[in-house]
């Protein structure tokens, strides 16, 4: 296609971006998202904090934040004080997990029976609710003694240690309510559990039960212990958390040119699995690939589980795909078919949607629990044009054949990397959270970096090579503000912003800002490397960061308009300790409390356990730093932002 002002071809656009020009100017903006100003939008009035790095948390005057959860910390009243030396991995397993990662919010209404899981979710409460917490990774060096650095624990981990690391990935759900005293961990509450690698769950959806899932310990192939690697993840509107599978092959031991089938052993090396990985499968044999070859199959998934029911078992959705998940987010419209977005979380792959069999139907649970079971999954091809095109993974269609090795939907959706690859979706720059806001209705892909990417394969999508910075487009489906189709099989898309510095002599490094070419941010308010995501009531953008520090100063998050004036134009709010990544923003549903993860604080080189980078956040000489959750609200009780 011809570059013209309204679609600049790729090398109109390049030259635009290369210059550092702002990203989206008013002539190229697709009407409705972003060309409109609305006046609640755009007022972030707290007073920017600056780019710094040192050994605290950061927040604007006017701001304090509870300390809420530690790794370590009791989840039941009948469990000691943290003495991290004397950790056993039964011990553990009553309290909250390491390296925190996506956060839900779920509500508790006022006088409502326990049991009644299907009120509570419908509540507005922001003083009591649910806080859902993943658990990503583990790192023994700064769990244990005795390990010298993150290197020396990949391998010859005891089986104590291991046992303790496996206790502490997963899940959380603790209750909590906020008090005269700020917010507080409720530790007789009959919610709180742990889901974790021990946690029996069931597989649904077309791949449940095919050969590829089942092993000695489950020959039926529907059922498998624990989840790993998890993530982000998303709520739905029927009361249930969706947690992701990403990192799950770095649990997974053993040399996958040896697997007899040549498909698995591909299979396997996509996903990283190696000799030289964690000793997991030392202890546990399902962990070790030349033991049970199909096991890493039954990971990568995302899973769905009910808060508010602790006798709940998990349940792992084949219908959302198997890759390294960043997690699955929705759009819900009554009498709609579900539509979910999410990302797969490595260099050259790709932006998936899901769209459900059925409808939404908000006055029925149980019908609305079996959305995320059938549907089709797609993956995203993006145009030179800024058009785009949702292509359907369905076995049998186009390339997906016997020929290929696609026997069934079941191999569609294990080997979704490959589908996609094969019909033609845009390999990204590591696609991560992917997130609709509600109130423009358009779509927002979080693409944090890609090193790998060469001059010859940039495109309009991913214009930068060795893309350091990252970068967040927006996906715009047709018709209007509240009335969008992300049914659709056709969108258009725009860049967002650019991630990096404005000032920046490399191009890779450089970023772009705001709606017009004239707006300047704050010397403090660029950013590289976007993770995370979440949409303030109003609207509002706010981003998580995971590398800035390779730019010069601490990760944290940055908050935006989405339209008008001030559109991409972020004000820094939140800055981590040196180390550590903050990770799985949430509000409450007032606007608030915002909650933050802070993951793998004083991670750096030779930092240890018995001698660590530092000692965040109890700053106790008889305690490592301790991956934490924290509620942050203003002084003042105001909305966050405001």
């Amino acid at each position: 296609m011809k570059d013209s002002p309204k679609n600049p071809g790729r090398r109109q656009l390049l030259k635009t971006l290369g210059g550092a020009t702002a990203v989206g100017a008013a002539s190229t903006l697709i009407p409705g998202c972003g060309a409109k100003q609305k006046a609640t939008a755009v007022n972030l009035s707290f007073r920017e904090i600056p780019h710094s790095l040192d050994f605290e948390h950061h927040l604007p005057q006017e701001y304090s934040a509870d300390i809420l959860l530690r790794w370590g910390d009791p989840i039941d009243d009948n469990t000691a004080e943290f003495r991290p030396q004397a950790l056993t991995a039964q011990s553990q397993l009553h309290r909250f997990g390491y390296n925190n990662d996506f956060i839900a919010f779920m509500p508790l209404a006022a006088d409502i029976p326990a049991e009644r899981g299907d009120l509570h979710y419908r509540s507005n409460n922001s003083t009591r609710g649910l806080l859902c917490v993943n658990h990503e990774y583990t790192q023994p060096h700064l769990m244990f003694p005795g390990y010298n650095n993150k290197y020396s624990a990949t391998r010859g981990v005891s089986a104590e240690h291991v046992a303790i690391e496996q206790a502490a990935c997963g899940h959380s759900v603790v209750e909590i309510a906020r008090g005269d005293k700020g917010w507080q961990v409720i530790l007789d509450s009959p919610y709180n559990r742990r889901i974790t690698l021990s946690t029996a769950m069931q597989i649904r959806g077309p791949a449940a039960g095919d050969k590829r899932l089942q092993t000695a310990e489950d020959p039926s192939g529907t059922r498998v212990l624990g989840t790993i690697g998890n993530c982000a993840g998303g709520k739905t509107p029927w009361g249930t958390v969706l947690i992701a599978e990403e990192g799950f092959g770095g649990a997974f031991q053993g040399a996958p040119d040896d697997i007899e089938d040549p498909r698995e052993a591909r299979n396997h090396r996509d996903f990283g699995i190696s000799p030289h990985n964690r000793n997991l499968g030392d202890y546990d044999r399902r962990f070790d690939i030349q033991h049970e070859p199909n096991e890493p199959n039954r990971f990568g998934w995302m899973v769905e589980y009910d808060p508010y029911d602790p006798q709940s078992v998990p349940r792992k959705l084949s219908s959302l795909g198997r890759f390294e998940h960043e997690g699955f987010t929705l759009v819900c419209k009554p009498g709609q078919a579900v539509v979910a977005y999410g990302g797969d979380d490595d260099e050259h792959q790709f932006v998936y949607r899901y769209v459900s069999k059925d409808i939404y139907k908000p006055d029925d649970t149980a019908h609305n629990r079996q959305l995320l079971t059938e549907g089709t999954l797609y993956a995203a091809r993006f145009g030179e044009d800024g058009s785009g095109q949702w292509l359907p993974l369905i076995v049998g269609q186009g390339p997906l054949i016997g020929e290929n090795g696609f026997r069934n939907q079941a191999d569609v959706l294990i080997d979704a990397r490959r589908a996609a690859a094969l019909m033609g979706a845009t390999p990204m720059d590591r696609p991560e959270d992917v997130e609709t806001n509600p109130h423009n209705d358009c779509t927002y892909v979080m693409l944090t970096k890609n090193k790998k990417r060469g001059k010859d394969a940039v495109d309009a999508a991913n214009p930068r090579p060795r893309n350091t910075a990252g970068h967040v487009l927006e996906i715009v489906p047709p018709g209007s503000t509240g009335k969008r189709d992300h049914t659709s099989n056709h969108f258009r898309w725009q860049q967002f912003l650019l991630g990096g510095n404005p000032n920046a002599e490399n191009p890779a490094e450089r970023g772009a800002y705001g709606q017009q070419s004239h707006y300047n941010i704050s010397s403090h308010g660029w950013f590289a490397n976007p993770d995370n995501v979440a949409f303030d009531p109003r609207g509002n953008m706010w981003v998580a960061t995971d590398g800035c520090e390779r730019f010069g100063f601490h990760d944290g998050l940055w908050a935006m308009a989405t339209e008008g004036p001030l559109r991409a134009a972020p004000k820094h709010f939140f800055g981590c300790p040196r180390g550590a990544e903050v990770c799985g923003p949430e509000f409450t549903p007032d606007g608030k409390t915002l909650f933050v993860a802070v993951q793998h604080p004083a991670e750096a080189r030779n930092s240890t356990f018995s001698s660590p980078l530092h000692r965040w956040p109890d700053n106790d000489p008889n305690l490592p730093p301790r991956p934490s959750v924290l509620a942050i609200y203003r002084d003042d009780g105001g909305e966050v932002g405001r």
